[in-house]
């Protein structure tokens, strides 16, 4: 490896084998520090490293970093931020989750460094400890680790907002393979077809009132949901208000206009003519108030016991259907 040193050998640069730039190095605040010059000259890499070294040198002041916020301070202040302004909007166990992934995990390894020291190569580091189990942890699953890094992120972004962060670093995984491209099961024509021809037959084998009406339920939810393309859990939050007959301007056809609240806020959507007569029928069914749920029922055992019944609880690809898989449906 070839290296050379500048400003009384206070720092050195050096260029790795295979690689096409220089790196430089400095040892500062009882820490060996390194960057990519990303220069291929000498001459240029040896003044940006002067540069880099100059500039490092006057955030510490006997060794500890000045004038710059730490990675805790900005964690407080995106807890604090985060909770006020998601009021209502979040469940309240994803709030949470965020602050016991600071709590035990990102606070106790970043929280004593500065902004700027939250790296690229610091957020790689923090992977390795994790997935080594070095900070007494178990490793943690891939989505855990993803989670922890969108937490990680979602601090950063609160110190850029505050200007006490120039520019967010790269927090992608390195070295990741691209993931296989999975599709979620869904329902064809022919299968659809199948699907509410049954759940309308369950109705009439149902014993009494009280089954015959959750099972007209479930039947009208399964023609709702596959017009209209909503989320399941979007479909448990709506009320009776949130849903108008309307005449489409643009087909002159009579459509729901839906007003939905999910995970991405509140939205629109129109939905097919399809899913007008069983919204009446729940209508008449249920004498709703304007505030009553749409479905209070989320009616998996008897969906999932109907799909059993007809062959359909697996695609030709083996994935499990479930209601979701009546989004994918949709068209």
């Amino acid at each position: 490896m070839e290296k050379h040193s500048i400003l009384g050998g206070k720092v050195h640069v050096y260029m790795r084998p295979g690689s096409p730039v220089w790196q430089c190095s400095a040892y500062l605040a009882s820490k060996n520090r390194r960057v990519s010059t990303k220069e291929e000259s000498l001459a240029k890499a040896k003044d940006f490293a002067e540069d880099w070294y100059l500039g490092l040198i006057g955030k510490y002041k006997e060794g500890v970093l000045v004038s710059e916020r730490t990675f805790k301070h900005a964690a407080d202040r995106f807890v604090v931020e985060y909770q006020v302004v998601t009021e209502g909007d979040r469940n309240a166990k994803y709030v949470s989750d965020h602050s016991a992934r600071l709590r035990n995990h990102l606070i106790p390894y970043f929280g004593q460094m500065g902004l700027s020291e939250v790296s690229a190569g610091a957020v790689q580091d923090y992977r390795i400890m994790r997935m080594q189990g070095g900070d007494g942890f178990s490793p943690p699953s891939t989505s855990t680790m993803k989670h922890e890094i969108v937490t990680l992120r979602q601090v950063l972004k609160t110190a850029l907002r505050q200007g006490w962060l120039q520019n967010l670093p790269d927090l992608s995984a390195p070295y990741q393979m691209s993931k296989k491209v999975s599709h979620r099961a869904w329902f064809s024509p022919d299968e659809y077809k199948k699907l509410y021809t049954a759940t309308r037959a369950n109705i009439r084998r149902a014993q009494n009132s009280y089954h015959t009406r959750m099972a007209a339920q479930l039947h009208d939810k399964v023609l709702f949901m596959a017009n209209t393309g909503i989320r399941p859990d979007e479909a448990n939050w709506l009320e009776y208000r949130d849903i108008e007959i309307v005449e489409d301007s643009a087909t002159g056809e009579t459509i729901l206009e839906i007003e939905v609240r999910g995970k991405r806020g509140v939205g629109y959507c129109k939905s097919t003519t399809g899913a007008v007569r069983p919204f009446e029928r729940m209508v008449d069914r249920n004498q709703p108030e304007p505030t009553d749920r749409l479905f209070p029922a989320d009616h998996k055992k008897q969906f999932n016991r109907i799909l059993d019944e007809e062959g359909l609880k697996f695609d030709r690809q083996g994935n499990r259907r479930t209601l979701y898989s009546l989004r994918h449906s949709y068209s």
